[in-house]
């Protein structure tokens, strides 16, 4: 079915990196979204006031909601589609994420609001008229919304959207949810226990549940996450399979969206090069990250002398006092400076956030071992990572 709705609606649906493709593929399961969660939530509404049933119609409105999520998805993969302009020179892509964390915060009202009707059926009860019309409608629920998670987690993955994994997810909550209310009903009619309430109030702390874990994936974009491995070793090989290319350090990636992703980077490269063959050899590997990764990448070039005897000395034994000091911590931009009577060795230092050393420590010690081995350089550290 998914295959066939690809087919039918959107063009080139294979070409998932295609950035029209992606939004077709965004609108397609918005529109989904809104017409499969209405028809539930007809249906359910129906079965609740039938039935009498406050869990059931607190899970139609979950399907309400549902459904206004999916026209905020819809909108979000639409404005993430503009341009870039002046007042917004890295385009627009966020809006899918802006659309996800508003998915979460219409899930955490609705959530909070059945809180309030179910704890109210708990101190006032009713009967539940119970038909099998009630439980063929749940049980057809529960269906739709398998393949619905099936649905929305296949295209989230197709095109690497975390809007639609999480609808994904959510919808699979719902599964959750309405067999908790089926349960209930059944448990109500044949041993004669009124749970509707109580059913009612775990539907909602479902909901509630599945609203916050969205709100934490969506926001962690918004501030900044960590980069993804798989991207960042795609950029590191990228870079290293130029053969002039000896290291690479300090890379960062800036993720401004989906498909606005700009990163930068140091590579290493031997001095004895031309600077201007150097550049040009740069600017081909920033114009294959765009072709190949979609990637905006700039990179810095840093001269090294690796057939420098005394370089090649010091920066081995710089690699190997820093292991024995912090094996967490690592050196790149290295290079010595100065003259005859003084030499200091400049150096970088990535430290993770983690560690238990200080960076004021990390120097003390290293110059320490430095002076432990007759060797009578000054250093000038940066540090990187931990402040």
């Amino acid at each position: 079915m998914t295959k066939l709705l690809l087919r039918l609606f959107v063009k080139n649906y294979e070409n998932s990196e295609d950035m029209a493709v992606r939004a077709s593929v965004g609108k397609l399961a918005g529109a989904t979204g809104i017409v499969c969660n209405i028809i539930l939530f007809l249906g359910k509404l129906a079965a609740g006031l039938l039935a009498g049933s406050v869990a059931i119609i607190a899970d139609a409105v979950n399907n309400l909601s549902d459904a206004s999520s999916s026209v905020v998805t819809l909108l979000g993969f639409r404005l993430a589609q503009q341009p870039a302009d002046e007042a917004h020179p890295y385009g627009h892509a966020r809006y899918e994420y802006l659309s996800g964390l508003m998915v979460a915060v219409l899930i955490l009202v609705i959530g909070v609001e059945l809180v309030k009707s179910s704890v109210g059926k708990i101190i006032h009860p009713e009967a539940i008229d119970f038909s099998m019309i009630t439980v063929g409608i749940l049980v057809a629920s529960v269906l739709v919304k398998l393949w619905m998670s099936l649905f929305f987690g296949t295209l989230g993955k197709r095109i690497s959207s975390l809007t639609l994994q999480a609808t994904s997810v959510d919808s699979r909550n719902d599964v959750v949810s309405t067999v908790a209310v089926l349960a209930g009903c059944v448990a109500g009619y044949f041993l004669h226990v009124n749970i509707d309430g109580y059913v009612g109030l775990l539907v909602a702390v479902f909901i509630l549940y599945s609203g916050v874990n969205i709100v934490k994936e969506t926001i962690s974009p918004l501030l900044g996450e960590q980069a993804d491995e798989e991207l960042v070793g795609k950029i590191k090989a990228l870079v290293l399979s130029c053969e002039e290319v000896l290291n690479v350090h300090d890379l960062l990636i800036h993720d401004y969206g989906p498909g606005r992703c700009f990163a930068s980077i140091h590579a290493e490269v031997s001095a004895r090069i031309d600077p201007m063959e150097v550049h040009d050899i740069l600017d081909d590997i920033e114009c294959e990250a765009m072709k190949k990764l979609n990637v905006h990448l700039v990179i810095h070039y840093d001269p090294v002398l690796p057939d420098d005897a005394e370089w090649t000395e010091m920066s081995n034994m710089m690699g190997e006092i820093i292991k024995e000091v912090a094996p967490e911590v690592t050196m790149h931009c290295f290079r010595m400076v100065g003259g005859a009577k003084q030499k200091n060795l400049v150096f970088d230092l990535m430290v993770p956030y983690d560690s238990e050393k200080t960076n004021q420590g990390l120097k003390k010690e290293i110059d320490a071992q430095l002076a432990a081995r007759n060797k009578k350089y000054g250093t000038i550290i940066r540090f990187d990572g931990k402040e």
